[in-house]
């Protein structure tokens, strides 16, 4: 298959003619209004179940939870802070600049909210997401496994997230295409978006880590340096990241402050320690719950073995393995943990293979299920107190 984005495409050498770049523009064309479609069907359902509520589906997807925090930054910028009545303090230094950033700078150049502005860079997000998503599926497995991925991807159980005004969409558009740069040999582009993705969450690291990684492994198998463009990509990859780290630490007058802020949160990496505390409490009390809870763990190790079973390629597996280990084996809100998985799209690429070999109208009745499942998931998750 003749791929635009090859490297080697004689498009990329030189002018791009009028009709290889307006069948480029078609290629994603249906996993797109998939993506759409999906995504609206949870909006419509999540729309239906607020109003029967008396709730306000708009202030549920801009006004909740870290979205709240997301806005104090976009309108003041850092310094605020809760203090607890045990004495902590929850300050704003916990999240990263990128989202609020947009969202300031869309804000003071529209008539949108700093709130809306938020929720319009989601979706807009999303969409770019769900456009890297189903290239990085064509280009293993095909164009119908590419569709199937960013379809898979809308239709999560908290798939509605990618519609709020949270920065998982942001950050996984950002960690999708850098990983398709990657993918096509396109370094300097590859280092800018992890740059970009280490402005947004903490898990850019693993962005960093995948383009690091990658390029040394090229490296090694071709037996040479790197060229002018890998190595501008590599040094570019980690300052978004490590700046924000420094710029935390300088603020706060502290090597570690930005550990320090997150401790304070209740957050930290244990190993999972407190993770498997929290499945053994429900195994030895709802039991429902903790079974649950291990299945659902179960089902995230085991798709990231047939990942590396599916041989992908080693940017997708250290990056989706450094997510999945972060989300699992970390403190904080363990209901957090199926959104801080949302990233990790290579885990349904497996998956997305296997649907791209089933009849259409198959794969169709499947996709249809789990869209529908997620919709009334999200649905009754924003207007709960959180998932279980």
């Amino acid at each position: 298959m003749t791929d635009l984005a090859d490297p080697g495409h004689p498009s990329t050498r030189g002018g791009v003619s009028p009709d290889v770049r307006a069948k480029a523009w078609r290629r994603p064309a249906a996993a797109l209004l998939a993506y759409a479609g999906v995504r609206a069907l949870g909006l419509a359902v999540l729309a239906l179940w607020s109003a029967v509520r008396g709730a306000d589906a708009h202030t549920l997807l801009t006004a909740r939870w870290d979205s709240l925090w997301y806005t104090r930054i976009a309108e003041g910028w850092y310094g605020y802070q809760v203090r607890l009545s045990d004495g902590g303090v929850h300050s704003d230094l916990a999240f990263f600049p990128l989202l609020p950033g947009l969202e300031r700078g869309l804000a003071e150049a529209s008539p949108l909210s700093a709130a809306d502005a938020g929720l319009l860079v989601s979706w807009i997000a999303s969409l770019t997401a769900a456009w890297a998503l189903y290239l990085i599926g064509e280009r293993l497995h095909g164009r119908r496994a590419g569709i199937c991925l960013a379809v898979l991807w809308a239709a999560l159980p908290v798939g509605v997230v990618q519609s709020m005004a949270y920065s998982e969409s942001l950050f996984t558009a950002l960690a999708a295409w850098a990983l398709w740069s990657v993918l096509t040999g396109r370094w300097v582009w590859a280092g800018t978006l992890a740059a970009l993705a280490g402005l947004t969450r903490p898990v850019g690291a693993a962005v960093v880590a995948a383009v690091w990684i990658a390029a040394l492994l090229t490296l090694r198998r071709e037996r040479r340096g790197p060229d002018r463009r890998m190595a501008a990509g590599l040094l570019l990859a980690p300052l978004g990241w490590c700046g924000y780290f420094v710029w935390v630490g300088v603020r706060t007058g502290s090597v570690t402050g930005y550990l320090d802020v997150q401790g304070q949160w209740g957050n930290g990496f244990d190993g999972g320690r407190a993770f498997a505390v929290f499945i053994w409490q429900n195994l030895t009390g709802t039991v429902v719950g903790g079974i649950g809870l291990l299945a659902g763990v179960a089902l995230v190790i085991w798709l990231y073995v047939l990942a590396v079973r599916q041989r992908q390629p080693p940017a997708l597996l250290v990056y989706a393995g450094i997510v999945v280990t972060l989300a699992l084996c970390a403190k904080g809100y363990f209901g957090s943990k199926p959104r801080l998985l949302l990233p990790a799209f290579p885990l349904l690429v497996p998956p997305a293979a296997w649907l791209a070999r089933r009849r259409t109208a198959h794969a169709a009745v499947l996709l249809g299920t789990l869209a529908a499942g997620s919709a009334v998931y999200g649905a009754w998750w924003l207007n709960g107190s959180g998932p279980p």
